[in-house]
């Protein structure tokens, strides 16, 4: 590709407007490793000072990372999440301009002697429903989902869609979501399972969001464990 230096425009902004074109378009993904320095200079047919210039100003802008000894990347974005009850995955990935999804990986009735189950006063230890998802924000695995329901309440969830936002879901069986409690964030590292799951390596650091969510009749809805690559999510707080 020959960037012409037909107009004013300094060769480096060409160079740089058109890999940022390439990294929004996707060709370049979030977490993938850009061409060499000696790879753009052929692609570009410019010298290694524009080259040079041009990734410094994408660093700069927050597109671009620099890995010493392995690369420049194309920097991961992370979604912004308010510390607030009813602020959702979904409405965290919208508000960052990012497009939600999921995916079930799990959805099975846990009993009495099946692993792995949770101990609350409002779940019945006979019969938890118990669903795993994997969240993405544009395609990119973000979280790992895990929530205990109250089987008998929820019974409908073991074969309704759950592909989209749960809230609507359940708002549409007349469940609003009303308050959070005994919630907590703490810091831990991937197992085997959950890098294989969320496409990260094993010992990677997550976050582990644990909630209790309670619908506007203060019953309890879920009790949710959120494994989150902390590569990818931050949370923020702002006083009131």
């Amino acid at each position: 590709m020959n960037i012409e230096n037909n107009t004013t425009r300094p060769l480096f902004e060409k160079v740089k407007d058109d890999i940022s074109a390439r990294i929004k378009s996707g060709e370049y993904p979030a977490g993938s490793k850009i061409p060499t320095e000696v790879e753009l200079i052929k692609q570009y047919d410019v010298s290694r000072i524009t080259i040079r210039r041009a990734i410094e100003e994408l660093c700069k802008d927050g597109l671009l990372v620099k890995n010493q000894g392995k690369g420049t990347f194309v920097k991961e974005r992370k979604i912004f999440r308010k510390i607030e009850h009813n602020m959702s995955f979904s409405n965290s990935c919208i508000v960052n301009g990012m497009t939600p999804s999921a995916v079930v990986t799990q959805r099975t009735v846990l009993t009495k002697n099946s692993p792995g189950r949770v101990s609350h006063p409002s779940l019945d230890q006979d019969a938890i429903l118990y669903i795993q998802r994997v969240r993405y924000a544009d395609e990119i695995p973000v979280m790992l989902e895990n929530n205990y329901f109250p089987f008998t309440r929820y019974a409908f969830l073991l074969t309704d869609d759950l592909e989209g936002p749960l809230y609507d879901l359940l708002k549409s069986h007349g469940i609003i979501v009303g308050c959070s409690q005994n919630s907590y964030i703490d810091a831990l590292k991937a197992d085997s399972k959950q890098a294989q799951l969320l496409k990260i390596a094993p010992g990677d650091p997550l976050f582990l969001l644990y909630t209790e969510i309670y619908d506007s009749q203060n019953q309890l809805i879920y009790i949710g464990q959120e494994y989150i690559v902390a590569s990818r999510y931050r949370f923020n707080y702002e006083n009131a």
